[in-house]
């Protein structure tokens, strides 16, 4: 059954934020915040309640794994995103769904439904 969910948006683009941002609202969901830098992302974890978030993994050249990392300690589902040219994600994020740019409705929306599926109902 489709529940809405609260997405936390992270990537340096804004762009490409705005349009993974219509995706994510076309598909049904809202979005909690848009953050382009690691340490605003995890300032939103701190100060917002959301359900999920999408993690461009690289961010003007900083790695986004920090935000990854708090994700996982709050059992929050994540979906990880690359434009490629980057190192693969750390092992163990192996199992974390990975979708490339560019973005399409079509990579979002399984790719969200994978990262909830794999994370037990809070």
């Amino acid at each position: 059954m489709f529940r809405p969910r609260s997405i936390l948006i992270v990537e340096d683009e804004p762009l490409i934020s705005m349009m993974l941002e219509d995706f994510v609202m076309s598909l049904g969901h809202s979005v909690a915040a848009i953050c382009e830098t690691v340490g605003d992302a995890l300032d939103a974890i701190e100060a917002n309640s959301f359900d999920m978030a999408i993690l461009d993994v690289n961010l003007k050249g900083e790695n986004v794994w920090p935000v990854a990392h708090k994700l996982r300690e709050r059992d929050v589902p994540f979906v990880l995103a690359s434009g490629g040219h980057v190192d693969p994600p750390p092992s163990e994020f192996d199992g974390v769904p990975m979708i490339d740019k560019p973005y399409t409705i079509d990579r979002i929306k399984p790719a969200i439904e994978a990262a909830v599926a794999a994370t037990p109902e809070q």
